[in-house]
């Protein structure tokens, strides 16, 4: 099933959302908000299922059209937002553009941070920053949302605990990230509020496209109307969705409602660094990486970061070109902050 959140509030209206993203339907008298059915996901799941069914059936007269831009991110905040860097040639890149050795444990423990979760942007809100030379760039990323989850958890438990699947937008400034990491105590100010997809679904609703703890498809990241990357987000995943919420659990409980992020998606390509949508590859989900690969080629970068007014669409399609998630659609914005 598929489900959103209206903004109302600070924790919205929770609805279920059609199959093609035509029409919703609030569900307040089943739960308020997307949280409320997190909590009790065992009971209000198979409730939500039966509007869904009935939904997709034609079946409700109190149905309303489902506006993109109406809705938060599915949890417009949330207690656990962990993000990881699951595609390891991402980091590698990142690595090599810096003439550094990439530690052999990468490949078998995964990177994570945690995130700021009190202010989740809304999936077409702007994404407003005070100064262009803090490098704004948008990370295109599959998460996911879990039930509560035990401390010590095995991939294999933590895979019956996923309960619904987003796409994110983890809006990073590259200006700001080497100062903090040279801190040794990891990223703070260079990571603002993310953008997570109007909708997000259940495993279910992928079909044979969710297998392995991955999602199988195409990540369509479009900036200022040019197709940027088609990374399919099940290839070259280190790590799958399982092993990330393990990974969170080791030490802690995880409470209903936690989000787990992959990384920025990122496939080789059969080339060493992957190529670019222009150059007849899939191209990449964020700048970083473009200006990596123009480092490592040519010594330094050349592709700028986001300028105010620069505009990013994040998005992913079924087979049938459908929508499966909604569209993440935003423009940098310049913020004043208020005196």
């Amino acid at each position: 099933m598929k489900l959103a959140t209206l903004k109302q509030g600070r924790d919205g209206q929770l609805v279920v959302v059609s199959r093609d993203l035509s029409q919703a339907v609030v569900v307040s008298d089943i739960a308020v908000t997307l949280q409320a059915a997190l909590d009790q996901w065992a009971e209000i799941a198979p409730k939500l299922q039966v509007v869904y069914d009935q939904l997709n059936n034609g079946e409700l007269s109190n149905t309303i059209p489902f506006d993109q831009k109406a809705v938060s991110s599915p949890l417009p905040r949330a207690y656990q937002w962990a993000d990881g860097s699951a595609y390891v040639n991402h980091v590698e890149l990142v690595r090599r553009a810096r003439n550094a050795e990439m530690p052999p444990s990468f490949w078998t423990d995964p990177l994570i941070y945690q995130g700021g979760s009190d202010t989740f942007l809304a999936p077409q809100d702007n994404i407003r920053m005070a100064d262009e030379a803090w490098g704004i760039d948008f990370e295109g990323e599959v998460a996911v949302i879990t039930d509560d989850v035990p401390m010590g958890a095995t991939p294999e438990q933590a895979a019956d605990k996923i309960r619904l699947i987003m796409l994110v937008n983890d809006v990073s400034l590259r200006g700001l990230i080497p100062a903090e990491l040279a801190k040794g105590f990891g990223f703070f100010q260079s990571k603002p509020s993310s953008a997570f997809s109007p909708v997000a679904v259940t495993p279910d609703e992928l079909g044979d496209k969710w297998q392995d703890g991955k999602v199988h498809l195409p990540l369509l990241v479009t900036l200022n109307d040019e197709l940027f990357g088609k990374a399919n987000a099940g290839v070259d995943m280190t790590f799958n969705f399982p092993q990330l919420v393990s990974h969170v659990a080791k030490t802690r409980a995880m409470g209903a409602g936690a989000i787990i992020g992959s990384g920025t998606v990122s496939n080789k390509q059969n080339t060493d660094f992957g190529s670019a949508i222009q150059d007849g590859g899939l191209g990449y989900s964020c700048l970083a990486e473009v200006r990596m690969i123009e480092t490592i080629n040519t010594g330094k970068p050349s592709t700028p970061f986001m300028k105010f007014g620069d505009k990013i669409r994040i998005e992913m399609n079924d087979d049938n070109g459908q929508s499966i998630f909604g569209v993440i659609e935003q423009t940098v914005e310049q913020y004043s902050p208020v005196v």
